[in-house]
């Protein structure tokens, strides 16, 4: 892929880097799993609370059940987010993050080990700078990890529920480059851009749409190889922060 000198990056990061990624699980005393997530300037505080309980509609299905809440506090963008409990409703921006972080949980679990039982995980935005859907994903994922381990400990369940690790990476394209991972000065000036939502070796999810002109079949496969090799990296380093030897 051929990388223009048009589109001058903060730090000068190459088109192809992540911004500096800190994850820091065990983060809070009281969850049953917990990450703080940092994405350069995004910051997110992800928290696993597992409940003895499922919806109404998985009553008696003997299978479990992962869902997610997401929000952003009041002062994690440049202007004062009104809290969406004073409004009495959530945005549907929020309906739809929620729901993209739930589906994307979901399609890693086998719900049946997990049993009739969910897991709930908190997704708190504390400052915002792009990518705080993908970063809330990244950082969902070990405070997932770290219930079923102690659902594995307190010997309620007998193996662990997750099949593979997934992560999730923002792309877009401007002025032709595609570039990985968009703080928000970029998102905001982005042509395309796109989340991609990924295991090992499999997409999960891709939420694409072109902003300000279409783009091509080439374009697209040039931001999911960037997305591939990013999510890649960012299992990595989920693998490293939970101290899992992946080596064969």
């Amino acid at each position: 892929m051929s990388l223009g000198p048009h589109v001058k990056r903060f730090m000068g990061r190459k088109n192809d880097k992540l911004r500096t990624v800190g994850l820091f699980p065990n983060y809070y005393e009281h969850s049953d799993g917990s990450c703080f997530v940092k994405f350069g300037n995004t910051h997110v505080i992800c928290a696993a609370t597992i409940e003895e309980k499922i919806p109404m509609f998985l009553k008696h299905s003997k299978t479990g059940w992962i869902t997610a809440e997401y929000g952003l506090l009041p002062c994690s963008c440049s202007e004062r987010a009104e809290r969406e409990a004073a409004k009495g409703k959530q945005s549907g921006r929020t309906l739809e993050i929620q729901r993209f972080i739930s589906r994307s949980l979901r399609s890693i679990v086998n719900l049946t080990i997990l049993g009739e039982r969910q897991v709930k995980i908190d997704c708190d935005v504390i400052q915002a700078d792009g990518g705080t859907r993908t970063a809330s994903i990244t950082g969902a994922f070990i405070a997932l990890y770290l219930a079923c381990k102690k659902l594995m400990k307190d010997k309620l369940i007998t193996e662990n529920p997750i099949k593979e690790n997934i992560a999730a990476i923002s792309c877009g394209l401007i002025n032709h480059e595609a570039l990985l991972d968009l703080d928000y000065r970029e998102d905001s000036r982005a042509d395309v851009d796109a989340n991609f939502v990924m295991s090992q070796n499999d997409i999960i999810e891709i939420q694409i749409s072109g902003e300000k002109r279409p783009f091509s079949e080439k374009e697209f496969h040039e931001l999911l190889n960037l997305a591939r090799n990013g999510c890649q990296e960012l299992i990595k380093k989920q693998n490293e922060a939970l101290g899992i030897d992946t080596r064969k």
